[in-house]
């Protein structure tokens, strides 16, 4: 009989964030609106317990608490973000994507980021 693998991941998305952002003289000291999104890649293996995954409001409080500290690139806001998540026990991987709304006049600006835990 073949062996099965199992693969589980977490998603949070399109989180809305009032989030202290900005390289811009206008933007510094103003809340600017994020849409954040999270998948984690969770280290393989069933799950039957919350304590083997990741409570997504856990997710969602981490991103809430990095808009409060002024970041002025959204990159490096996703990159923290991501290590952030992968200090989480079970997470081998996250990638986050933020868009910025209102950065371009027409359309959406934004960015994805991966962060992934080397092997040990």
């Amino acid at each position: 009989m073949a062996e099965l693998r199992t693969s589980t991941r977490v998603r949070v998305r399109d989180l809305p964030l009032l989030a202290d952002i900005g390289i811009n003289p206008d933007e510094i000291g103003r809340r600017q609106p994020l849409v954040v999104s999270v998948e984690l890649t969770l280290v393989a293996g069933p799950i039957d317990a919350i304590g083997e995954t990741v409570d997504y409001r856990r997710v969602a409080r981490t991103a809430e608490d990095l808009a409060l500290v002024h970041i002025p690139l959204i990159e490096t806001f996703a990159r923290r973000l991501g290590e952030r998540c992968l200090a989480f026990p079970t997470v081998q991987r996250a990638q986050v994507s933020i868009e910025k709304p209102f950065a371009l006049t027409r359309g959406v600006a934004g960015v994805t980021v991966e962060v992934t835990r080397d092997e040990l």
